[in-house]
């Protein structure tokens, strides 16, 4: 399977069973206490515990500080650590180097010229995650942005696609952009923060029958 997929904010048990069962390649867990998606770096260890050896682990940070940096690498143990706030390449380096974990940088998308600017991760991410432009929160807003702009997009290190895409719309976004990678979290909600089972299971089909029919 060439098109990776991330399922986004998890919190329970249930839904990391359901991202499994669906064939996803990562669950995301968000520790950001502005985001309905929150959970605590205890409970994200346990989630984390829960997941082992079945389904790689992605921490989300949003411009934390060193200590609360150190403190969750330390209490969840992840297996990739993403910045979806205004951290800097050599920051991500810092940590890369002190943890020896794989870094993503999430970035959102306005126009040619802000996508052009994430040349200056090279080196320091080993992955990009291009999302809609922030908000009053930094991801999981269920909003897109102009995929178009990815289409001609030299790409100069491993990225992905996030930011509003649901089980009805990626075959669209996939064709419009070639990602390697899908990130979804409020499309596969029936409430913020409350994943569906169905939904995941859904969106993660709709990958494999694009990928199946290519």
């Amino acid at each position: 399977m060439t098109i990776k997929i991330k399922i986004c904010g998890l919190s329970t048990e249930s839904s990391i069973d359901a991202a499994i069962a669906a064939s996803a390649d990562y669950i995301g867990l968000v520790h950001f206490a502005k985001s309905p998606r929150h959970v605590s770096l205890e409970r994200a260890a346990e989630l984390r515990k829960y997941a082992a050896n079945r389904i790689k682990v992605v921490l989300l940070l949003v411009n934390a500080d060193p200590k609360l940096t150190g403190q969750a690498i330390s209490v969840v143990k992840p297996d990739v650590i993403q910045f979806h706030g205004s951290e800097t390449p050599d920051w991500l380096k810092l940590v890369a180097d002190n943890s020896g974990l794989e870094i993503w940088k999430a970035l959102g998308v306005k126009d040619k010229p802000t996508l052009a600017k994430s040349s200056r991760y090279m080196g320091a991410a080993d992955r990009l995650l291009f999302d809609a432009p922030a908000k009053a929160l930094p991801g999981g807003t269920g909003t897109s942005f102009d995929w178009s702009l990815l289409a001609d997009h030299a790409h100069q290190a491993d990225w992905g696609l996030a930011g509003g895409l649901d089980p009805d719309n990626v075959r669209e976004a996939l064709d419009a952009t070639q990602a390697k990678l899908v990130d979804i979290s409020s499309g596969v909600e029936s409430a913020p923060g409350v994943k569906d089972v169905d939904r995941i299971a859904a969106f993660c089909q709709a990958v494999r029958d694009y990928e199946a029919s290519k």
